[in-house]
């Protein structure tokens, strides 16, 4: 479905009912279609909105316009136009630093914050002639192929996931494609982030070469003090497609937690955790240690 938000048309895929609802924002070269898996898996108990993001998927293209605050607005006039009364953000790679934004102004519904290979806060740490050539990665599905390889699944996709990649990735409007590595990658919101008021969950790639697990527990884990770390043993910089399963399973753990509390509470005092299962019936929650299988109460 097509929605004017922010002055825009976005295409959204809704699906499912249940709240609160989940709300996913893609990377840089995707589309909502990036989320197919987790969405399949989660829309049989919530309520999902995937969004094309603008100048990706089937959202309109404007010339120019893609800071990091144009995405925010993007996300939050959706949440408005779609009257999500609770919901939770889920961003991945830059989707992930426009939720933190968004988040930071502490919207009215706003319950918890999934940031999955979050771009982290401060301004990505490459010079200026790679973010350059940046913006040529998905110029031809041989460049696309390579950067997916070579950077962002290593581990390699399936066929079918792999041509949603270069799909989605040569669809891209030329000026979102620059608009990530030469500026708006650049943004540094460290001075915001603070402000987030609600749960936040972190899921990494063990080989994430993007955006890696030490990458974040130096610049982001600090600055948001409530975010508890999962590291994904390894995965790399696409987990939506790399390791959907699990992904689902931690994004249903963290529901949980914030709605049921008990024995799905997230440790409090620990920075990293663990998805684990109940010994009895075999339902997952985060926990403090990978080895702890403790009984459902």
């Amino acid at each position: 479905m097509m929605i004017k938000a922010n002055g825009l048309k976005l295409h959204v895929e809704q699906r499912g009912a249940g709240g609160p609802a989940l709300v996913f924002l893609h990377y840089w070269g995707g589309s909502s279609r990036t989320w197919q898996h987790v969405v399949d898996a989660l829309s049989a108990d919530y309520r999902t909105v995937a969004i094309d993001q603008r100048g990706w998927g089937k959202s309109a293209a404007p010339k120019a316009g893609y800071a990091l605050s144009d995405l925010a607005d993007d996300v939050l006039a959706v949440v408005d136009a779609l009257e999500l009364e609770s919901y939770i953000l889920v961003g991945h790679s830059m989707g992930g630093k426009a939720a933190q934004l968004a988040a930071s102004r502490r919207p009215r519904g706003l319950a918890g914050l999934v940031l999955v290979a979050p771009a982290p806060p401060t301004s990505l740490a490459l010079p200026l002639d790679a973010r350059q050539g940046m913006v040529h990665a998905y110029d031809s599905r041989e460049s696309i192929v390579a950067t997916v390889q070579q950077v962002l699944a290593p581990g390699g996709l399936s066929d079918g996931d792999l041509d949603t990649v270069i799909a989605d990735s040569l669809a891209g409007a030329s000026p979102a494609k620059a608009a990530w590595p030469l500026a708006t990658s650049q943004e540094d919101i460290t001075a915001v982030v603070p402000k987030i008021d609600v749960p936040v969950i972190v899921i990494s790639g063990e080989h994430d070469r993007v955006d890696p697990p030490d990458v974040l527990r130096r610049e982001l884990l600090p600055r948001i003090p409530q975010a508890r770390l999962v590291v994904l043993p390894g995965r790399g910089h696409l987990s939506p497609l790399e390791a959907p399963a699990d992904l689902t399973n931690i994004i249903k753990a963290f529901v949980l937690a914030q709605t049921k509390g008990g024995f799905f509470t997230l440790p409090e005092s620990q920075h990293e955790v663990a998805l684990t299962r109940c010994g009895d019936c075999g339902m997952a929650r985060l926990t403090a240690s990978a080895g702890d299988a403790s009984r459902h109460p």
